[in-house]
């Protein structure tokens, strides 16, 4: 049995189809004029970029960076603390660690302050503990994150001294960078560097 059709004319205009799809486009035509036209939403707009090494607005300090997606870790911006946290030791002389990394400061901050023995890691606990515009999740960078720190913006960072990683490079040392030549070292664990934290911003 063939399907009883209407039609509709309007401004020239003619529409034909079955009565249910005709009350389909009464419908949609009804819904467009309730609903606001997109033209009418505010559009996002991207926030510009501070320079590298300028202070970002609101989130704790400097850009330090675009920094690459890695394994479980999202691509994110570095912020340095806009201070250095003093000279502290990196801490555990004579143990090494398992887990750490040469390039997630975050998880080795975690792991050297969540340790469950009596052992003290001065560098890390200075950066976890720092503060700035509301943020509290400072950590101590490692070695890629620190030397991201001297390729993108060395000028930040005192020129006259070395700055700890979290990166281990054996039970007795650890990994430093020397701003004013970019070099990276391995500096003995007993002894008091610079510390800077760091963290991350995810956009």
């Amino acid at each position: 049995m063939k399907a009883n059709t209407i039609s509709i004319e309007a401004d020239g205009l003619k529409i034909k189809g079955t009565s249910e799809r005709m009350v389909q486009l009464l419908m949609a035509g009804m819904f467009a004029q309730a609903i606001p036209p997109a033209a009418n939403v505010q559009p996002v707009t991207a926030h510009s970029l501070p320079a590298l090494g300028a202070e970002w607005p609101g989130q704790g300090g400097l850009n330090g960076g675009l920094v690459a997606a890695r394994g479980d870790v999202p691509a994110h911006y570095l912020i340095i603390a806009s201070n250095d946290a003093g000279d502290h030791e990196w801490g555990g002389r004579g143990i090494e660690l398992k887990g750490l990394s040469k390039t997630d400061g975050y998880t080795n901050t975690q792991v050297l302050i969540g340790n469950d023995d009596e052992r003290k890691y001065p560098a890390a606990d200075a950066c976890a503990e720092y503060k700035a515009d509301g943020h509290h999740d400072f950590y101590l960078p490692a070695a890629a994150e620190l030397y991201q720190g001297w390729l993108n913006c060395p000028e930040v960072f005192a020129q006259d001294c070395w700055y700890w990683s979290s990166s281990q490079r054996s039970a007795g040392s650890a990994f430093n960078v020397l701003f004013d030549d970019g070099g990276q070292y391995g500096g003995g664990k007993g002894l008091e560097l610079r510390v800077r934290p760091v963290r991350r911003f995810f956009i």
